[in-house]
Parts: C-alpha cells; sequence; structure tokens
C-alpha cells in the first residue's frame, strides 16, 4: 500500500502548520521538507480548497491551519487528497481487466486490509501526531533539512 506524494505532502503540510502554530510561508515548508516549492504551492491550494487550511493575501499574509488540530481527521484527509486510492486493478471497476476477478479472494482481504488501514487513520486527528512538538520543531526549523 503507497500513498501518492501529494498525499504524503499534504500530511507533511499540515503537520508543519499545527506545530508551528503561526503564520507560515509556502517556502518555509518548501525548505523544511526539501520539497518542491511549486508541489507545496499545489498542496496548500488544495487544503484551502477542502477548508483544511487558511491562505491570508497581503504584505503580512501567510498560511495557517483552518481548523483546530483536533478536529483535522487523518483518514478523511487522506480520503479527500488521494485521487486513486485502489491497491490493485480489480478495485476500479471501469478499468478492470482481472480475469479472476469475479471470483478471487485476494481482492476480498485487500479490500479489509485497505478498510482498517483507513480506520486506523480515522481513529486518529492532527492533534494525536504533533503531541511531540517539541521534538518535531527543531527539525522543521533547520535550514535545508533533508
Amino acid at each position: 500500500m503507497k500513498l501518492t506524494n501529494f498525499c504524503d505532502y499534504s500530511l507533511r503540510v499540515l503537520i508543519y502548520l499545527g506545530i508551528k502554530n503561526e503564520k507560515s510561508s509556502i517556502g518555509e515548508i518548501a525548505q523544511a521538507y526539501g520539497i518542491s516549492r511549486n508541489h507545496v504551492v499545489k498542496i496548500v491550494h488544495n487544503l484551502a480548497k477542502l477548508g483544511y487550511i487558511q491562505s491570508i493575501q497581503g504584505k503580512n499574509g501567510g498560511i495557517k491551519l483552518g481548523r483546530i488540530p483536533k478536529d483535522i481527521n487523518l483518514g478523511r484527509v487522506v480520503e479527500q487528497v488521494e485521487p486513486d486510492f485502489n491497491l490493485v486493478e480489480c478495485f476500479a471497476e471501469k478499468k478492470n481487466n482481472c480475469r479472476i476477478s469475479p471470483v478471487c479472494r485476494l481482492k476480498g482481504l485487500l479490500k479489509l486490509a485497505q478498510k482498517e488501514f483507513l480506520n486506523t487513520l480515522k481513529s486518529h486527528n492532527l492533534a494525536d501526531i504533533i503531541e511531540n512538538k517539541s521534538s518535531l520543531l527543531p527539525l522543521v526549523s533547520r535550514p535545508n533539512n533533508r
């Protein structure tokens, strides 16, 4: 099971904003994680559309969380951000060319595993994973962190 970089980076942006707990910039986040500024721009735009972050325009602008960390459910974020969460071809009904799909028992096991994966994430929120702010903050505050 693998999440896309877009989903991974979306979660990282939320973590960054949650531990900083102040207005931040796209450049700061990109530098903190050593990822492309262009990726962060797209992620921030999407997270803002979903209501997870707030973008403040102007000279003293920036971005910050649009909700309190306790109200940001990790499973829900993954469901909204991950464009195609089909683990195998047979999960995509329209693109399924697998001949054994109608009677395959592996498909059912994989669906169950995916459901449990998402349920585990749904049982946690952003506040749960940033409880160790004091340990996380120095790691994202270093210049050229990689």
